[in-house]
């Protein structure tokens, strides 16, 4: 069965997602991205996700175009900007985003990275937009422990849906003590660029390693990122072949002398250290 994780309000949704950070600046054509989204949710991946940032609000107006007809194959992940995220700013901000993606519910929103804005100000406004319907949860990205401990302080128990966060098997860094917090609070973490953008893609170990298990290098590196059941990835491609491939990770289960050999490869934490962002 496909890999799924669930969220504190009960939303359940696969492991794998689709990034769309990228999408909506005029590199490729609108309908070729909506394409590929589309085609992301014909396999499974219903979980898309995307920010006002992306593109200033395009890469979400992509994401509404693959929505057309189809808004209920899809669990749709935005983030709101730091400099937006008063009270009045980030429901303004949800407001502009929904335009976009010409949905009348965003299934999670994010406050990007942290703000300057008290978190507290933040918090009543996105409390205040899931008692409105316009958003059925949220959460934040970027947020080491010290600031989802700060996060916590302010909230209702329950209400953080998730931290999302840089983590691969070159950034390993969360497990050491952000990903243990999440844990023990049942508070999914989503992982973006969970391939490093392509780049682990070039490690002759990790190449190796593959090649004797008989998939491609980024079905092992996503399958070893979504092995813990609170961990959804989400990485972004346009390219149908390279969809398919990703959908074979949600199915690999890794036995405990791969993961050994992963950790050889690409070593675990030994100490604390600053959460890396792209």
């Amino acid at each position: 069965m496909m890999k799924t994780v669930k969220f504190p309000n009960g939303s359940l949704v696969p492991a794998l997602g689709q990034g769309t950070w990228g999408m909506g600046e005029g590199i490729a054509p609108v309908e070729a991205e909506a394409d590929s989204l589309r085609a992301g949710l014909d396999l499974g991946l219903r979980l898309i996700d995307t920010a006002e940032m992306y593109g200033n609000g395009g890469s979400e107006r992509v994401v509404g175009e693959a929505l057309v007809g189809r808004r209920d194959d899809a669990f749709v992940v935005s983030k709101v900007l730091p400099s937006h995220a008063s009270r009045k700013g980030t429901i303004a901000a949800c407001e502009r985003s929904l335009k976009n993606l010409k949905i009348e519910k965003i299934d999670l929103y994010l406050l990007h990275w942290q703000s300057s804005i008290p978190l507290s100000e933040t918090v009543e406004a996105f409390e205040q937009l899931v008692e409105q319907g316009k958003i059925g949860s949220w959460g934040v990205s970027n947020f080491d422990t010290a600031l989802m401990q700060k996060l916590e302080a302010v909230s209702l128990k329950g209400h953080i849906a998730t931290d999302q966060i840089l983590y691969n098997l070159s950034r390993r860094g969360p497990e050491f003590d952000l990903i243990p917090w999440c844990e023990k609070r049942d508070i999914p973490v989503m992982a973006y660029a969970p391939i490093e953008q392509g780049r682990i893609m070039k490690n002759r170990d990790l190449i190796a390693l593959a090649a004797e298990l008989d998939i491609a290098p980024s079905v092992l590196a996503l399958a070893w990122v979504i092995r813990n059941p609170l961990m959804i990835a989400i990485p972004k491609t346009s390219s149908i072949k390279h969809l398919r491939e990703n959908v074979k990770a949600l199915d690999l289960a890794l036995d405990r002398n791969v993961l050994e050999r992963l950790d050889k490869i690409f070593l675990p934490p030994s100490q604390k250290h600053p959460l890396e962002v792209i």
